[in-house]
């Protein structure tokens, strides 16, 4: 992966875990703050959308049409997958098997159906990143696998990996072989989660506005950043960067959540944080060679 697609990767990060930092205090207000940062990213991201439809062209065709389709199926099942896992197990479960096992699946489809060369850097590379997110996220206790709800949110978290690696492998499909712009694989998958998560909420507007108290600017906040950290993402990608790397890179959003955790929320520093963000860092430095 050269410099400039790596270093939109580590952008994304530092952009992913300030997010993450804002949907945190919003994750009592479940799918109901999910449908509201929708509205904010297709409302905002719009006049981007319509200067690229006038300026650049776009061919049109199915397989687009069903590309932006299965990309917003996926994105907001792992969207409601991830916050199901978070009602019915512990954070410290969930995430870290989420998150792992996100880029692994992610490589290995685009392995099979990018067919991708692997690299032994590139390989080395990938386990490096999973292994400090596992660093970061355990803390070298396992115990909490172990607890009476920690096999279902084993079961939630490889759900919500294979999601993760579900929509990396069909959106690097879009941009690397279907040719769409990354805005606007990003806005139409936006765009049709409303009409998916839509009906719902409008049926359940008193719930939707009573869960949201609070909770708006926070909305505004993730459907401004969260598209923002994706399309660098995809970019990356467009920009010729095998996505067998560009999954586990992006995954640098758990070493910068932990900095933003020590530095931010004051949580302690220990040996296993310190191993993972070293971990972290030098799975990317080989990534980058590879």
């Amino acid at each position: 992966m050269s410099f400039a697609p790596l270093t939109l990767v580590v952008i994304a990060a530092f952009i992913h875990a300030t997010w993450n930092l804002l949907a945190k205090r919003a994750a009592a207000a479940g799918p109901a703050f999910v449908f509201a940062y929708n509205v904010v990213a297709t409302v905002a991201y719009l006049p981007w959308v319509i200067w690229l439809l006038a300026t650049r062209e776009q061919v049109w065709n199915w397989p687009i049409a069903f590309c932006f389709l299965a990309s917003a199926i996926i994105h907001l099942g792992y969207s409601l997958c991830l916050q199901r896992g978070y009602q019915v197990a512990d954070l410290s479960v969930v995430y870290p098997i989420a998150r792992g096992t996100g880029p692994l699946f992610s490589s290995i489809g685009a392995f099979i159906l990018l067919q991708e060369a692997p690299t032994w850097l590139g390989v080395i590379g990938l386990a490096a990143v999973v292994a400090g997110i596992g660093f970061i996220s355990t803390q070298g206790n396992l115990a909490a696998f172990r607890q009476p709800k920690g096999q279902e949110g084993v079961r939630w978290g490889l759900g919500t990996g294979s999601l993760i690696a579900a929509y990396t492998v069909v959106d690097g499909y879009g941009v690397k072989v279907l040719g769409i712009h990354p805005v606007l694989l990003d806005w139409f998958s936006n765009f049709l989660r409303l009409f998916l998560l839509g009906p719902l909420m409008l049926k359940r507007r008193a719930h939707m506005m009573k869960a949201m108290e609070g909770h708006w600017w926070l909305a505004v906040g993730v459907g401004l950043f969260s598209p923002l950290s994706y399309i660098l993402v995809l970019t990356a990608v467009d920009m010729g960067a095998p996505l067998s790397l560009v999954a586990p890179a992006r995954e640098m959003s758990m070493m910068v959540g932990a900095i933003f955790g020590m530095l931010i929320l004051r949580e302690p520093v220990n040996v296993w944080r310190v191993a993972g963000c070293a971990t972290i860092i030098a799975g990317v430095v080989l990534l980058g060679a590879a």
